[in-house]
């Protein structure tokens, strides 16, 4: 199969991910069994609204694995122990670092310009983080000494971003952490200075630590407290091996291997027009020995080349598929 990183066109992705998908229903069980559970021919499968995307709540019962390779590494959702997660197995690291390195590349710059600096408490403290993963590998493409993480050290993070102000920085946060980061500064009258060259990418969510509210009011309180207008947003997943970012104003941008559509939340193969809100159906190339074709139950919306994500789908759990549980 082609190399995935060379796609430049429509064509090309339509032509890749139709090669993809025949691939996976041959060589993924449990996809081709989802496949088969819909009664759908995949020979009649020609255009990518015909393709069936897997619920991502495969992955909390099953191993969505390619039967002609292993994998020793995988990746966990974060959660409880009690709960139910998620595991990626992957079986080519070295795909997953191409993707990552080129996503950053192409949206944000090369990882070798950057400090990296990662304030992302709830994942460090698990393991088989895909998003631990995605810092490091970046980390180490830029070589630098001042890259590091911060749990709840944050007179230590105050004291380096005010070091490294006329430096190029990336600080990666989880929004809760963020803002935790910000009330410090608040509660201690600490603050930071100007810089020009930080750039915040938060990822993540409250993660049940603080009350929920909208990107929009993220943003603008992040931008205020870090005193930049470069807050940005990383969005991805432990069931994915790409990555899209936003530059501002809640709008995402996904590399040309990666492709967002919408689908209805009541009729799965009907598909929203632009502009209108339904949940989230993910192509992601790179899952080439997993499954690329992935239904989430988050919300949003396509914007002419752009996609917005605004919120989950309540009772996300689908029901009525013997797969799940099976």
């Amino acid at each position: 199969m082609e190399n995935i990183f060379d796609i430049l066109t429509e064509e090309d992705f339509l032509s890749m991910s139709l090669k993809t998908f025949r691939y996976q229903y041959e060589n993924v069980e449990i996809y081709r069994r989802f496949v088969d559970y819909l009664n759908i021919n995949p020979d009649k499968v020609d255009t990518l609204t015909k393709i069936p995307f897997l619920p991502i709540e495969m992955f909390k019962n099953h191993q969505i694995l390619d039967k002609n390779v292993t994998a020793d590494l995988f990746f966990q959702s974060s959660g409880t122990t009690q709960m139910n997660l998620s595991k990626h197995f992957i079986a080519d690291e070295n795909i997953y670092q191409e993707s990552i390195y080129k996503s950053f590349e192409q949206f944000i710059g090369k990882p070798e310009e950057y400090i990296f600096l990662g304030l992302l408490p709830s994942y460090l403290e698990k393991q088989h983080s895909s998003l631990i993963y995605m810092v490091d590998y970046l980390m180490k493409k830029s070589g630098k000494p001042e890259n590091g993480y911060f749990l709840y050290n944050h007179s230590d993070l105050f004291e380096l971003l005010n070091a490294l102000k006329d430096k190029k920085v990336i600080l990666f946060g989880v929004s809760f952490a963020l803002l935790d980061f910000l009330d410090f500064c608040n509660i201690n009258t600490q603050t930071l200075s100007v810089s020009h060259s930080l750039s915040v990418i938060e990822t993540g969510g409250m993660k049940g630590r603080k009350e929920e509210m909208t990107k929009d009011e993220l943003l603008k309180i992040l931008q205020q407290g870090f005193k930049t207008d470069k807050i940005y947003s990383e969005y991805s997943m432990t069931e994915l091996l790409s990555q899209a970012y936003s530059l501002g104003n809640n709008e995402y941008q996904c590399p040309n291997w990666m492709k967002i559509m919408v689908r209805n939340a009541e009729d799965p193969f009907n598909y929203e027009k632009e502009g209108r809100t339904g949940a989230i159906n993910i192509i992601d190339l790179a899952n080439i020995h997993s499954c690329s074709f992935i239904a989430t139950q988050d919300l949003g919306k396509i914007i002419g080349d752009k996609f917005q994500v605004l919120g989950r789908i309540d009772h996300s759990d689908i029901r009525g598929c013997s797969l799940l549980v099976s």
